[in-house]
């Protein structure tokens, strides 16, 4: 190796400033681009500064350093910030990271005193509190776009509590529904999404600042006073557990894969919606892409591409799973690629989200085509059945033979089961009376189902008001 390659920015006479004396010569190029973070660890840089000037004043209120030293601190730190607000995070490769970034800035502004900021502390203990704190207001945010989403459904359901839509298993026409319904469906599924985060932040919100390198620090500091400044609960309570930790990144990761694919199921349906066969939904111009060659071609792009991310971001919680896998106590060097799987999945999930609501919020719903679409595959043929129980006192195995029939009849006819004559229902089952048409309209099956959380338009109106009492609605 010869010299110029170990006497990059960073060294002095072939040693690391950083590392000290213990390494005769500097880094090799490799080194440097392996060992370097701060293309993706600047964005923690927010984190890192509040961390820090929480650790700043602690360390002052405790007398470890001298109040005047603390405050020049707190104020450089300041000084930094609003340089990095205005132009950004600069990379130096020789520094490593966001950490050693910050404070080789801060001392350039006040001198050697910017030293004492690492006193009873290491980048360990360092990295874990700024990544907690980055997700903490992650899960903020998303909790407010996963809401955003929620009203878009909720809105869209009451306006059609009573639109007519087929209710699918196995894509196959089984039961009309109302399309009101079908959307509070999704609204369930994010209720339960946001949850996950909510339940993810209450685990991560402890302090990791104070355990330094993995031992904890023999300086008398105050960590609960350093959790208190960041909005914590409280500190860690083993510092071996709290350096190696990222059970909340894992958390964090596992709720987003769970939404995405909620958001990916969301996303299918619009894409079959969309089209042509279909014809249930026409997708507003700002979230679809036209062809290259084909005029008349309207793609459902947004949609497919909230189904794609979805990969992408369960991807995302495996890279980070088979990451930690293994891991002996406590802190090792993979952990560093902690970051960019979260920090991936987190802007992918964003994206989604906020295209999803679009496309929901925007989205012109045929409701010529769904009520026509309900009206084919003998979807009442369940209430024929029932009617059969309810009135006519068959067991429900005998009542479905007895529908069965009926269906039969009714398709080698081409006709749905409320157009058969009276006079071939009973050559069926002599049974069937009358009053069994007033129970085989679409119609009226939607509104039989009135159970809890049925399909039946009133039932659904009341999971509205519900729903956005709990989103203060209004």
């Amino acid at each position: 190796m010869n010299t110029s390659d170990n006497r990059d920015k960073g060294t002095v006479g072939g040693s690391n400033q950083m590392w000290g004396g213990r390494f005769a010569a500097g880094p090799s190029a490799v080194m440097r681009e392996i060992n370097a973070s701060i293309p993706f660890d600047k964005h923690l840089w927010r984190q890192d500064i509040a961390a820090s000037k929480a650790h700043a004043a602690m360390l002052g209120a405790c007398g470890i350093v001298s109040a005047d030293d603390a405050l020049a601190i707190g104020h450089g730190l300041d000084k930094v910030a609003a340089e990095y607000e205005d132009h950004g995070v600069p990379e130096d490769w020789s520094l490593e990271d966001i950490h050693m970034t910050v404070e080789h800035r801060l001392a350039e502004l006040i001198g050697p005193v910017a030293g004492r900021l690492h006193t009873a502390r290491s980048r360990n203990d360092q990295v874990a509190t700024d990544f907690r704190l980055w997700v903490r207001d992650a899960i903020d945010a998303l909790d407010q776009a996963l809401a955003g989403l929620q009203r878009a459904l909720v809105t869209r359901a009451g306006e059609h509590a009573e639109t007519i839509l087929p209710g699918f298993t196995h894509l196959q026409a089984a039961q009309p529904v109302t399309l009101g319904h079908h959307l509070l469906a999704y609204h369930e599924m994010l209720a339960r999404d946001r949850s996950r985060f909510a339940d993810a932040r209450v685990r991560l919100n402890r302090c990791p600042l104070g355990s330094a390198a993995l031992a904890g620090t023999g300086f008398p500091i105050d960590r609960a006073m350093t959790a208190q400044a960041l909005g914590f609960d409280g500190p860690t309570a083993n510092s071996l557990d709290a350096v190696s930790d990222r059970d909340f990144a894992l958390d964090y990761l596992q709720a987003a894969a769970q939404c995405a694919l909620h958001l990916s199921r969301l996303a299918e349906e619009l894409v079959l919606w969309s089209s042509q066969p279909f014809g249930f939904i026409r997708l507003p111009d700002a979230l679809a892409t036209g062809s290259s060659i084909m005029p008349q071609k309207k793609n459902p792009d947004a949609a497919e591409l909230v189904r794609g991310h979805s990969g992408r971001i369960v991807g995302c919680a495996v890279a980070l799973m088979v990451t930690m896998k293994g891991l002996p106590l406590a802190y090792s060097k993979d952990m560093q690629d902690d970051k960019p799987p979260v920090f991936e999945a987190h802007g992918l999930l964003s994206l989604s989200l906020a295209a999803m609501t679009g496309m929901i919020a925007d989205a012109e719903f045929r409701t010529d085509r769904t009520r026509q679409a309900a009206e084919l595959g003998y979807a009442t043929a369940t209430d024929l059945a029932d009617w059969l129980v309810r009135e006519a006192g068959l067991p429900f195995r005998e009542a479905h033979h007895v529908t069965g029939a009926a269906v039969k009849l009714a398709e080698s006819r081409g006709v749905p089961l409320d157009r058969l004559p009276l006079t071939d229902l009973q050559a069926i089952d002599q049974r069937i009376g009358e009053g069994v048409f007033a129970a085989l309209s679409i119609e009226a099956s939607v509104a039989a189902r009135a159970s809890h959380g049925g399909t039946a338009p009133a039932e659904v109106r009341k999971r509205v008001a519900e729903a956005r009492g709990l989103l203060e609605m209004g």
